[in-house]
């Protein structure tokens, strides 16, 4: 039976306010191929990289929208291009290398070479030898170019779509988006490196838990402790005008730890006779004007921009398979940083990334979701803190923005919501 057959729905709870989520949408591979094709390929813009990783001509960096292969290059008039990573003769992958510099990308099995924009520029043979074999007379190359994505970049950031009609880049982010975008990409970085951490599990659960400060005190015991973050801190949940971006943001100067141990009571995650045999993790430097010390920004499909202190990164979201997708971190910080930035910079990466004091726990908690899902036809997930609707807050005791997302999601994949 097919996903539209089946008429599947996001249910309002009865009676009250709040977001039922079937969980078959996180194990059925229906909804799976079906989002590859209405998000992915459909009328959004992923994140691809940023501009950073490919700053000089011929510089590329292999990737993927989905899970459809890509190739972000730059050409030698600077501009950046986004092309599918599958040759126009047989399909074989053009660059099976992560990164690297070439004038020209050529596809190994039979040598079809493309320019960096992904024109068709060299095909081995092809009048011929003595007279002989060759291609039809009529063949046009320029009919056999790697298939262009469109491309566009905000302050460094690299989006790619598939989509002739989506709006462009920056309506879709919003105001929101955008001026945080701006925020932290406010001058010309530099890439420290990359971290990937494999999680089995789908990629949806992922997108709920950047989307839900709720878990971010009571998950992640370092979190609470250390006062990085906490829920009792001066913060926000905001949205774009479509619900379908978050901004968790937190100040970490507010911190009553007194009032705090009260809030939480004995809970494990607060713990303030916890110490670290080296404190300078923790020591950092003000960057920002407005004292904000935690950023989550999360970009529907597949990214999240983050702060965490003075640690800076993207985080992108690739798709294997209904139950497993992979997470790439490139941490960042900027060209102008001194000696001491860097190092601090360096030192907090030890807070995200698959094995980050911080950032371990997500990995894990998608896990065991997804563990005890598999083969519930009818059972559902029940999203209601903060009043059960996808409304902004000036707190940080809500999952507003995770219904936000499903309301995206049954719309571009073809749910329907009951009303309450």
């Amino acid at each position: 039976m097919s996903i539209a057959q089946q008429q599947d729905t996001l249910d309002q709870a009865p009676s009250t306010a709040g977001c039922r989520v079937p969980y078959r949408v996180f194990t059925d591979r229906q909804y799976y191929d079906r989002e590859q094709e209405k998000i992915f390929k459909g009328d959004c813009w992923s994140f691809v990289g940023l501009e950073a990783e490919v700053p000089k001509a011929g510089d590329f960096k292999s990737t993927f929208v989905g899970e459809t292969p890509v190739i972000l290059t730059r050409d030698s008039d600077g501009s950046v291009h986004v092309v599918v990573n599958r040759c126009a003769h047989r399909g074989a992958l053009v660059c099976r290398e992560m990164r690297g510099n070439r004038s020209s990308l050529e596809c190994v099995y039979h040598q079809w070479a493309y320019d960096l924009k992904g024109n068709l520029i060299g095909v081995p043979f092809r009048r011929g030898l003595k007279g002989q074999g060759g291609m039809p007379g009529d063949f046009d190359m320029s009919q056999h170019n790697l298939r262009q994505l469109r491309t566009e970049s905000v302050n460094g950031l690299v989006f790619a779509s598939f989509s002739e009609t989506v709006e462009s880049c920056r309506d879709f982010l919003g105001p929101i988006v955008v001026e945080q975008i701006e925020r932290i990409m406010c001058k010309p970085v530099t890439v420290l490196g990359d971290q990937r951490q494999r999680i089995r599990g789908n990629w949806k659960l992922y997108a709920e838990n950047t989307r839900d400060p709720y878990h971010a005190s009571l998950l992640h015991l370092f979190h609470n402790t250390f006062g990085l973050y906490r829920s009792t801190q001066t913060g926000k949940a905001l949205m774009d005008a479509n619900k379908r971006h978050s901004l968790l943001y937190s100040i970490a100067a507010s911190n009553d730890d007194a009032a705090d141990k009260q809030a939480y009571g004995d809970s494990r995650t607060f713990d303030t006779e916890f110490k670290l045999q080296d404190m300078s993790l923790l020591k950092g430097r003000q960057e920002f004007a407005d004292n904000v010390t935690l950023v989550i920004l999360a970009v529907y499909p597949n990214l999240v921009l983050q702060q965490i202190q003075n640690t800076l990164a993207v985080r992108q979201t690739v798709t294997y398979g209904p139950d497993e997708f992979e997470l790439v971190w490139t941490h960042f910080g900027y060209q102008d940083d001194d000696e001491e930035m860097q190092a601090i910079r360096l030192k907090q990466a030890n807070l995200i990334g698959p094995a980050g004091l911080i950032s371990m726990e997500d990995g894990e908690a998608v896990e065991i979701v997804q563990n005890a899902i598999v083969g519930e036809a009818s059972a559902t997930s029940y999203i209601a803190m903060g009043g059960g609707r996808a409304e902004d807050a000036d707190h940080l005791v809500t999952e507003g923005a995770i219904i936000g997302f499903w309301d995206n999601y049954r719309e571009m994949v073809g749910f329907e919501v009951e009303p309450a």
